[in-house]
């Protein structure tokens, strides 16, 4: 029989999500506009509430996304705006997404970190949890929630939640929240409710500052010198798609029964775990146009050297396991980069990139 059920998850549908009422933190970003667009295809109706796009460029604005949904500009701290706008919207699936999302970012300005990625998170499950509309909610959080000990084996989601610097301890504290206010108010199934823990993300139109394929991108299209703080920091790398396809299998999952819900990590097998001068490495040999790399560590604040994740209670549940492997994940990056910078047609790009995950098995 768990063969049967593994089977049956790993060959998850999105149309599952065909009028569906969908609500999403953090829409404009480069994680939500994703997501939004895959949402779109599949015949949501997608209601967003978040800040403006957080970059400029913005993928939200280049897609052209805000076509897709219903948008909301508000802050995530401002509890009244965001329960008006959900008690209109009356959604059944919630995608919380909202966050402070750089590390280097949380040393700068710790109290709007902790307030956004703490409070933000305690925001919208007030608004769940005054509502009768939703059967199944997810917090998106990251690897980085762990206390990291810098040992070579991935983190198990039943390791110890201790994030070292701002952004990863309020990450961690977003976790404890959510566990809380599912055993506190939830524990009649009434809601399901899980966190998903996502490895470090790339793909075609994030545009944020201190992330390494962003500045791939950036000193390519200058034709200039890569320069990488820390070729020898170990990350696991995934397309966006990856953990996106989780997120929204894991809630219709749990929406159709909650014994889904829980807590998961989601991220690349080990041989996709890279050193980032490893990563630049290819980047650098798919872009091509005889564009190097240069190493230039600046002194910046404390991050993690390694950090990896165990997936295998994701792939034990559902029958998950990731599509696309690093260089392939690099080329779809390398694609979406080139057809912005070429004026083409962004929208048609993203559809064929989702298209072309969703095919392959």
């Amino acid at each position: 029989m768990e063969s049967v059920v593994s089977f049956m998850m790993e060959k998850f549908d999105l149309s599952f999500y065909k009028e569906k009422k969908i609500f999403i933190t953090g829409h404009t970003g480069f994680k939500g506009s994703w997501i939004c667009k895959m949402l779109k295809n599949a015949g949501a109706e997608v209601t967003g509430y978040s800040l403006t796009p957080p970059t400029q460029p913005s993928l939200f604005e280049i897609a052209g996304i805000k076509q897709d949904v219903h948008s909301f500009v508000g802050d995530i701290r401002d509890y009244d705006t965001l329960k008006a706008v959900f008690d209109e919207v009356q959604p059944e699936i919630v995608f919380h997404l909202a966050a402070q999302p750089i590390v280097r970012d949380g040393y700068r300005d710790p109290v709007y970190t902790y307030e956004t990625n703490v409070m933000g998170t305690v925001n919208i499950l007030e608004c769940v949890r005054n509502s009768s509309c939703v059967k199944s909610f997810l917090n998106v959080t990251t690897d980085k929630v762990y206390m990291n000990r810098e040992w070579p084996w991935g983190y198990r989601e039943t390791d110890e939640l201790d994030g070292y610097d701002p952004y990863s301890n309020s990450k961690s504290c977003s976790e404890l929240v959510t566990h809380s206010y599912k055993k506190s108010f939830f524990n009649n199934d009434r809601v399901a409710i899980s966190t998903m823990r996502a490895g470090n993300v790339i793909g075609g139109g994030d545009f944020a500052n201190d992330r390494i394929i962003p500045d791939c991108v950036r000193a390519a299209i200058k034709d200039e010198d890569i320069i990488v703080r820390n070729p020898f920091s170990t990350r696991p790398y995934q397309h966006v798609l990856e953990p996106l396809y989780a997120y929204l299998m894991v809630a219709a999952m749990q929406y159709t029964d909650s014994k889904y819900a829980g807590y998961y990590n989601v991220g690349p097998d080990d041989g996709d775990c890279y050193q980032t001068g490893a990563l630049v490495d290819i980047f650098v040999s798919k872009w091509g146009d005889g564009i190097k790399w240069v190493s230039c560590y600046d002194g910046g604040p404390h991050e993690a050297n390694s950090l990896k994740l165990d997936c295998s209670k994701l792939k034990a549940v559902f029958g998950w396991h990731p599509r696309w492997n690093l260089e392939t994940a690099i080329e779809m990056v390398v694609e979406w980069s080139k057809c912005w910078r070429m004026g083409s047609d962004i929208r048609s790009c993203m559809d064929s990139q989702i298209k072309k995950f969703l095919e392959r098995s």
